[in-house]
């Protein structure tokens, strides 16, 4: 007697595909039997992890067989003392995917929507449509947000609205007038959430946002970050949002017992401490976006311009082959088409090496 397991799923989760990662380098070399590859696909730190890190898991792995401290309060402190809020504002997450998911739990539901940008973060339409709610998804501008539309958009439904800045995958970036001209347009019974999961990777000279700053003008606001990237932490999964004590006070109660573990707690609060690890990632970003931006244009291609640690790079055709040949040279790199971007693909920045590789395998492909 069979049973047909996936209409037993409520009805959000029976429309919904399994989120695809990156190629893991291990799957690769077990396919094709190659030694050397160059990993570009998942927008991970290129430099290894902070040695300071090292030394706080080290310390903190005599501990595993008691739980986490479930509130996180040494990693709350030393963020409430960097971005200069309470602790109260902070919410802990098993990465700041865990952090969306709590929000699309504890404010939508069937007969709620939610508003996001075409060509935004894939994980927004998997937390929206698994809580039964409706998806509203606008059309895109200039491959980013159009937050004019966004704003007529919303109905008397929504509930939340998501803006990726800088975007993923498209690396386009919001200047802080344009947010702040949104967040004045939008009804206080609509949560705007502002995923700045590269936030450390854009300067000044970017006219990007910090959303954090703007939290005590916006209460309906909510910021969500990562140490995934920048901070080089992709496999302990560690994210945060910041809010009002209000809006924190739900997301706790959402939140799971022990979501972040300790070695992950450790980590984190070692690796913010540790400026001269960020600086030194943020330069070979800045030095490795020069080199692939140079390469693709000598290759004759276009890209989008982007804040983060990624391009994307436009190519004529569907990209399912050239991802493909792509693979056999060793390099794995991310396909798009997911975001409805089928000519194009996502490339991490690397060292200076590894975007070298890259490039001379793109250059035989082609």
């Amino acid at each position: 007697m069979s049973c047909d397991y996936i209409a037993l799923a409520n009805q959000g989760v029976q429309g919904l595909s399994a989120y695809q990662a990156g190629k893991p380098i291990e799957e690769l070399q077990r396919e094709l039997g190659l030694e050397h590859i160059v990993k570009l696909a998942s927008n991970e730190n290129p430099l290894g992890p902070s040695a300071k890190v090292l030394a706080a898991i080290g310390k903190a792995a005599a501990d595993i067989v008691r739980y986490p401290d479930s509130n996180g309060f040494e990693l709350k402190a030393a963020l409430a003392d960097r971005l200069a809020v309470a602790s109260q504002q902070i919410t802990l997450g098993n990465g700041s995917n865990d952090v969306l998911d709590l929000i699309a739990r504890a404010y939508l539901e069937p007969g709620k929507s939610a508003v996001f940008s075409q060509h935004a973060f894939v994980v927004y339409p998997l937390a929206v449509k698994a809580c039964g709610a409706r998806a509203i998804v606008t059309k895109a501008k200039d491959w980013g947000h159009d937050l004019n539309a966004m704003v007529d958009a919303i109905a008397d439904d929504t509930r939340v609205v998501f803006i990726a800045n800088p975007n993923n995958p498209t690396g386009t970036l919001l200047s802080e007038a344009a947010i702040v001209d949104f967040l004045d347009k939008v009804p206080t019974n609509v949560i705007v959430v502002l995923d700045e999961a590269y936030f450390e990777y854009t300067n000044s000279a970017d006219d990007g946002t910090d959303g954090i700053a703007l939290l005590k003008y916006y209460p309906n606001l909510v910021v969500t970050r990562t140490f995934s990237k920048a901070y080089g932490l992709a496999a302990l999964r560690v994210g945060y949002a910041v809010a009002s004590a209000e809006i924190t006070d739900v997301l706790n109660r959402v939140r799971a017992p022990f979501n972040v573990n300790s070695l992950a707690l450790a980590a984190a609060t070692a690796v913010l401490a540790d400026s001269d690890y960020l600086e030194r990632g943020r330069q070979v970003n800045r030095e490795g976006m020069q080199q692939l931006t140079s390469g693709v244009k000598a290759l004759g291609l276009r890209f989008i311009p982007s804040a983060g640690n990624f391009l994307a790079v436009e190519f004529k055709t569907d990209t399912g082959k050239l991802y493909q040949d792509l693979l056999k040279q060793g390099v794995i790199v991310r396909p798009v088409g997911v975001y409805e971007m089928p000519n194009h693909l996502r490339v991490s920045i690397g060292l200076q090496q590894e975007n070298a590789a890259f490039l001379s395998a793109l250059e035989k492909v082609l």
